[in-house]
């Protein structure tokens, strides 16, 4: 799916009509997040956002799976695994199951951490125990109630924002922002931009932790890149924010292709992308996500090699204040549950 750009423009006529269905939607939305959910046995940390679309979830999920990791937790993540076939649940193993099946984020990040992929969360939740997860990480779910959360952490773009701050369809929020903002624990913002401020303003004066982060290249994709004029594509939820990350690298963007998020790539458009970088010169550069996506289809390995993946990971300025919070998250959580056992 792409955006419908008025989401990201001052209320229009299309969003004030459609805004009746945005409140029975935000209603039952809100009625849902209300609801109680499973305690799993361990704590469950959950990344989410309150809006539709990309805004940086899976690498703050990877960049909490490597601070757990110097805590000496075992991390699994737990997704839904969107776009995949597979209803699970189910451990991913890169080397065996393609995006198709369960999803390119979950593929891409089984590469770095134990991902469990269901729909069924609460079933997810005792395959990722079973596979000795000491802490969950849950990928998306925020809005979800299945699972009990010991801590929400949501992830914002500083340049988006939350749109027009109308809920769906009529904006990009998955529920009216009030429930939302009473359930975040942290917010991380993404980039430099001021977008975000009242909502970081919001979380700070209700006691939660505001923190602000940023993308950096891995240098092996700068290496890759330096001095070439490339042709970059994405097919993610913000794919601005993706040609914005290259040029602020140094990267010369001479061409931009913008696919849906998830999109699954057809020969027409790897023909189109090849004919394009070599009529011009280019060298193709594209997001781990959609690499996950290309490799795993075996009529698109041909032109997967050819691709550079352009990858990041997430770096929190204050990352004394996030080791903190996650520590305090743990205990926290560690307390209630044995408190729990004691009934």
């Amino acid at each position: 799916m792409r955006e419908p750009g008025f989401w990201y423009r001052p209320p229009s006529l299309l969003s004030i009509l459609l805004r009746p269905l945005g409140a029975l939607y935000g209603a039952v939305a809100a009625h849902r997040m209300a609801q109680p959910g499973t305690a799993v046995g361990v704590p469950v940390l959950c990344i989410g956002n309150f809006h539709g679309g990309g805004a940086g979830k899976t690498p703050t999920t990877l960049a909490l799976a490597r601070l757990l990791r110097e805590l000496d937790e075992r991390p699994v993540v737990l997704s839904r695994g969107y776009g995949g076939k597979l209803h699970g649940p189910v451990s991913v193993e890169p080397g065996r199951h393609s995006a198709a099946e369960v999803g390119d984020e979950p593929l891409m990040m089984a590469r770095e951490v134990a991902v469990v992929v269901a729909r069924d969360r609460v079933a997810g939740a005792a395959l990722a125990r079973a596979r000795g997860a000491s802490v969950i990480l849950m990928d998306d779910g925020f809005q979800n109630p299945a699972v009990a959360k010991d801590a929400a952490l949501i992830v914002i773009d500083s340049m988006r924002g939350l749109g027009n701050g109308c809920v769906m369809p009529a904006g990009p929020l998955r529920a009216p922002l009030s429930p939302q903002l009473a359930r975040t624990d942290a917010l991380i913002v993404v980039g430099d931009g001021g977008a975000a401020d009242p909502v970081a303003a919001a979380v700070k004066a209700q006691g939660g932790l505001p923190l602000r982060a940023r993308f950096a290249p891995a240098e092996a994709s700068l290496a890759a890149l330096r001095d070439k004029k490339v042709l970059a594509f994405a097919g993610i939820g913000d794919p601005a924010r993706f040609f914005a990350t290259l040029r602020t690298a140094g990267i010369d963007v001479a061409a931009e292709r913008v696919f849906a998020d998830h999109h699954p790539f057809s020969a027409q458009d790897l023909a189109g992308l090849s004919e394009h970088a070599r009529r011009d010169g280019l060298n193709l550069v594209s997001t781990e996500k959609d690499l996950a996506r290309l490799q795993g289809d075996p009529a698109a390995a041909g032109f997967a090699a050819s691709v550079v993946p352009f990858a990041v990971t997430l770096q929190v300025d204050d990352a004394k204040a996030l080791r903190g919070f996650v520590i305090a998250r743990l205990a926290q959580a560690r307390e209630t549950q044995r408190r729990s056992g004691r009934r």
